[in-house]
């Protein structure tokens, strides 16, 4: 894996993520495994040792490899590792998808993670948000406020890239680790989260990236129509055959109805269209 240096600015704000974990004297981050929170649990292990642990959730919106890959980094990175289950499914108002999904769901993770932390040994949690999640709809920031958990990346000046960088100099394999929300995400809102459904959308992307696809997205819309995307690069590819047969039958095979391939492209948080404005703007975190 390729590594770099650190610019003199990435390593003022490396030094200042350090100091800012430092200072909690021992955190419980919220560990999915991706980028973000792999480099806040990378930056806490270095920072506190033993005093630092990660903490995955385990529930029917994160898909089977993801949680695999929250254990390996776990183990790569040396951290105090404990996966959670969390209830979001016994959740009325997560079910309902109206735009708070998120919300409910991070309420959920936090009010379990607040519960054992005197168990952990730990008084404080953090999340992986960074200084771009703010320009963007993240109703988990509105949760996040409320369970008092700290943002040492927005703190340290992180930007996404800058995340990448560090990860990079870190030799963290996830450096280029494409964003990947929970499968509930794929749902449009308005459309009821069941187990049913995030088990196709899980399935339905493993089939894609069986076809070589590192980037894609199974959209799940009302009717059982499965709006797909992949990079623009490939949208010739998918919609020709033998592609094109192929995948057709297998997402009917998983019960999708119909199945679209968007012209737009893979566009990461297309389904935020939906969400109506006045639901953003209570739910917006800022």
């Amino acid at each position: 894996m390729p590594t770099t240096e650190l610019s003199p600015e990435l390593a003022a704000k490396r030094d200042r993520l350090l100091a800012a974990l430092a200072e909690l004297g021992g955190v419980a981050v919220a560990f999915s495994g991706g980028i973000d929170s792999t480099v806040v649990a990378k930056a806490a292990f270095l920072a506190l040792g033993d005093r630092a642990v990660a903490v995955t959730a385990d529930s029917g919106s994160v898909a089977r490899a993801e949680l695999e890959d929250a254990r390996r980094l776990a183990a790569l990175i040396g951290i105090r590792h404990v996966v959670v289950p969390t209830q979001e499914f016994d959740n009325p108002d997560y079910l309902k998808n109206d735009g708070t999904r998120c919300y409910h769901c991070k309420t959920e993770l936090y009010s379990t993670v607040e519960r054992i932390l005197p168990d952990l040994g730990v008084d404080v949690m953090a999340s992986g948000a960074n200084l771009d999640d703010l320009g963007d709809y993240r109703p988990g920031l509105l949760a996040a406020a409320e369970h008092a958990v700290r943002h040492p990346l927005q703190v340290a000046g992180f930007t996404k890239a800058d995340v990448r960088a560090l990860a990079l100099h870190w030799e963290l394999p996830t450096w280029d680790k494409p964003a990947s929300p929970c499968l509930s995400s794929r749902l449009a809102p308005g459309l009821a989260v069941t187990p049913e459904r995030t088990a196709r959308v899980e399935a339905a992307e493993v089939f894609l990236r069986s076809l070589g696809l590192r980037e894609c997205r199974v959209r799940h819309h009302e009717g059982d129509l499965a709006r797909v995307e992949v990079p623009a690069a490939e949208i010739a590819r998918f919609a020709a055959d033998p592609v094109r047969t192929e995948l057709t039958r297998e997402f009917r095979r998983l019960g999708f109805k119909f199945v679209t391939i968007d012209l737009d492209g893979f566009r990461s948080g297309s389904l935020n269209d939906l969400v109506p404005l006045e639901v953003r703007r209570v739910y917006s975190g800022r």
